[in-house]
């Protein structure tokens, strides 16, 4: 769910992030309280409701919640075996609302926003050392680099296809990792650069 930011002028993209982060720990929060599909069932209309608010397309929802697919099917299976069909249904249902509607906040507000309100909220802990720009900084960063490995995972999938290679793990793990520090060195003379080393 980074870099997802879809650009807009609905009510849910010009709400501040604060605000926003608060109500979404509050309806995770009252997501439990729904143990039964039916209730489950009347959550799932209203963040339906609420992608529309913000002008959220089935594609970009799709996006954020296709990662979860065989987790949520594996889920499900454990589910009924351990417990019954009601059960998984309600547990698998809260998950994914879980899931949607941090994607929902995600979509509608930048990465920038988010930081500098994680930095806010942060300040109280100044007194015992925490220092919240380079919490934010590093949240940020590590925000950031999500997509850039998953594209490095893309690019090496692409050229291994091309070539016609066998499917390895080690084929593809080790160019990966290597990428992966290859952009981690980048980014650690970027802030050096910035006199960010310490």
């Amino acid at each position: 769910m980074t870099g997802a930011y879809v650009p807009g002028t609905s009510p849910l993209h010009r709400a501040p992030a604060g605000p926003k982060l608060a109500l979404l720990a509050t309806a995770c929060t009252a997501l439990l309280l729904a143990r039964t599909p039916l209730l489950v069932a009347a959550c799932a209309v209203v963040v339906v409701a609420l992608y529309a608010v913000g002008r959220i397309g089935p594609a970009a929802a799709w996006a954020q919640l296709r990662p979860l697919r065989w987790f949520v099917v594996v889920l499900i299976v454990v589910q009924v075996l351990i417990a019954d069909v009601s059960t998984a249904v309600a547990l698998t249902g809260r998950l994914v609302l879980a899931v949607a509607l941090a994607a929902l906040v995600t979509l509608t507000t930048r990465t920038t926003d988010l930081m500098a309100t994680l930095e806010r909220a942060l300040r109280p802990l100044r007194r015992v050392g925490v220092d919240p720009a380079r919490v934010s900084l590093t949240m940020s960063l590590a925000l950031r680099s999500v997509p850039v490995v998953a594209g490095i995972a893309a690019r090496l999938r692409e050229a291994r296809w091309a070539r016609g290679g066998r499917r390895s793990a080690r084929a593809f793990a080790v160019p990966l990792v290597v990428g992966v520090l290859r952009h981690a060195d980048a980014m650690g003379e970027a802030l050096r650069a910035r006199g960010l080393d310490d």
